[in-house]
């Protein structure tokens, strides 16, 4: 073993993985230092999930080699490569909704009593030490993961990895549903200083120079290179990632007309913290919501898509009122609404089932023939939407929860505009995923609102919120407190108005 070899926390030396015909990873080899933190870029499909899935134990590699502190590291489940000092936090969480936080801090080694048996109130002390060491000492270890938001349940599982992560620590798109990205970023610091690797995987270039050194880059499931932050610009790594330069993802938007008749008309609607909340959607036209974490944005969807109840207020489509019970009652009210919710994993993907099936759910009755359904018959009706959202025709063939993030989001895009409705309300739409795949999305929005179509859609990015949407709608407190439009949208004006202070306001409290 080489000098070098040791004074390394972490080598991967020319690991491959192929699933059948398709080559996932091709010999990607990354060396992590003690106490660095080493972002892994690349766009979807590049290989980084799948060599998070064998950095943690649950893929086996088909050859190559890992070693930790100079010793080799062959992980055979999660909780092998835990006991191994190795640790993630998935972007697709990991959490059991159905069991308490304590559990799920807790497990699989739940703290004894006298007996010998698990003991519920040590499980509760020792969870609540943790969750104090950790800033969440107002979180009850004793409440039910599922009925917490999901930017609780991304900060739980941060947690947990950092209690189990001695030696690498892994961070899978860490702050894609997190409100309070300085939270973690302290996280990280202090656990810089304690000597642990920690492999940063992110499409957020700016967080990522924020706490990283070094950058290693998959493309095709190849590692192109190795660089140093300080010395490589954007367009450097974009080039790297994706194999050729940057370019705009958003082109001029075309203009929209007053004129244009209202496909979605919100009138006094009022839910959850939502209060008297008034605007309008009219066709062809996008209109992108902002809000700071909690603000009544998900109130806001939940409530126009019938998954949760109005206190008061009305929803009108294409001007008639709305009694919408249901997301299935919306889609067949007048020209429909359709949604596409924020957390794909536990709302939106059917895992098992093949992505031609996942996107053809919502027309099905057409697809079949006498009640049968085939395979064929789904992907030839997948074929043409996926074009439109840029999804390679050989994904229909995979099982859906085998793709990328930004794969499966595509395909859940796909489904939504499939349903036929010409309202589509749209969450977080490029939440974890690359500068390719949003270009995708950005594209195929565009093209589904030049055709005549109506979008609103939340963003808890500001320069999607600046380049996508012919207007922007500011909530604060569960009101609408600024809207602007056109070239009144700026990133600048947007985070006054995020922390209630609103210039230039067309509408709203502050106008």
């Amino acid at each position: 073993m080489s000098t070098d070899e040791t004074r390394l926390a972490v080598r991967i030396a020319k690991i491959a993985k192929s699933y059948g015909p398709t080559v996932a990873l091709d010999s990607v080899s990354i060396d992590l230092r003690p106490g660095e933190v080493h972002a892994l870029l690349g766009e979807n499909g590049a290989g980084k999930s799948t060599l998070v899935k064998i950095l943690s134990g649950v893929v086996k590699p088909d050859s190559g080699s890992m070693s930790i502190l100079g010793s080799p590291y062959t992980p055979h489940g999660i909780v092998d490569a835990r006991t191994q000092g190795v640790a993630t936090a998935f972007q697709e969480l990991s959490l059991l909704p159905n069991l308490s936080i304590a559990e799920n801090l807790m497990l699989p080694k739940m703290p004894r009593g006298m007996l010998g048996l698990a003991s519920h109130r040590s499980a509760m002390a020792a969870a609540g030490r943790i969750l104090s060491d950790y800033g969440l000492a107002h979180f009850d270890p004793d409440t039910p993961v599922g009925v917490l938001s999901l930017s609780d349940c991304q900060r739980l599982e941060i947690v947990r990895a950092f209690t189990h992560a001695a030696k690498l620590l892994i961070l899978d798109e860490p702050t894609a549903a997190l409100a309070d990205v300085e939270w973690l970023f302290e996280l990280v610091r202090r656990q810089k200083t304690l000597q642990t690797a920690i492999l940063y995987i992110s499409h957020r270039l700016g967080e990522v120079r924020t706490l990283c050194s070094r950058a290693t880059i998959l493309r095709n499931g190849r590692s192109i290179g190795t660089v140093e932050l300080s010395g490589a610009s954007d367009e450097n790594i974009f080039e790297m990632m994706v194999g050729r330069s940057a370019r705009e993802t958003i082109n001029a938007l075309p203009k929209t007309g007053e004129a244009a008749p209202v496909a979605l008309g919100v009138k006094g609607l009022s839910g959850g913290i939502l209060s008297d909340v008034s605007f309008d959607v009219r066709q062809g036209e996008i209109v992108g919501i902002a809000a700071l974490e909690g603000q009544g944005q998900r109130d806001l969807f939940r409530t126009l898509i019938g998954l949760a109840k109005a206190r008061g207020g009305s929803v009108e489509i294409d001007g008639v009122r709305a009694q919408i019970s249901s997301p299935g009652a919306a889609l067949h009210f007048g020209n429909g609404l359709a949604y596409l919710p924020e957390d794909r994993k536990s709302e939106g993907i059917l895992a098992g089932l093949t992505t031609a099936s996942n996107m053809v759910l919502p027309i099905i009755s057409r697809v079949g023939r006498s009640g049968i359904v085939w395979p064929a018959g789904e992907r030839r009706a997948a074929r043409e939407t996926a074009a439109v959202v840029d999804l390679q025709e050989r994904y229909l063939h995979f099982k859906i929860d085998e793709l990328s993030g930004g794969n499966q989001q595509k395909a859940l895009l796909a489904r939504v505009i499939m349903t036929g409705a010409r309202t589509l309300l749209l969450f977080d739409p490029t939440r974890g995923v690359d500068v390719g795949t949003k270009q995708s999305i950005y594209e195929a929005i565009r093209k589904f609102a030049a055709d005549g179509g109506s979008v609103l859609f939340y963003s808890s990015e500001l320069p999607e919120l600046v380049h996508l949407a012919h207007r922007c709608i500011v909530l604060y407190g569960g009101r609408i407190f600024a809207e602007y439009q056109g070239d009144a949208i700026d990133e600048q004006t947007i985070v006054g108005a995020l922390i209630g202070h609103a210039r230039g306001a067309k509408t709203g409290v502050a106008a």
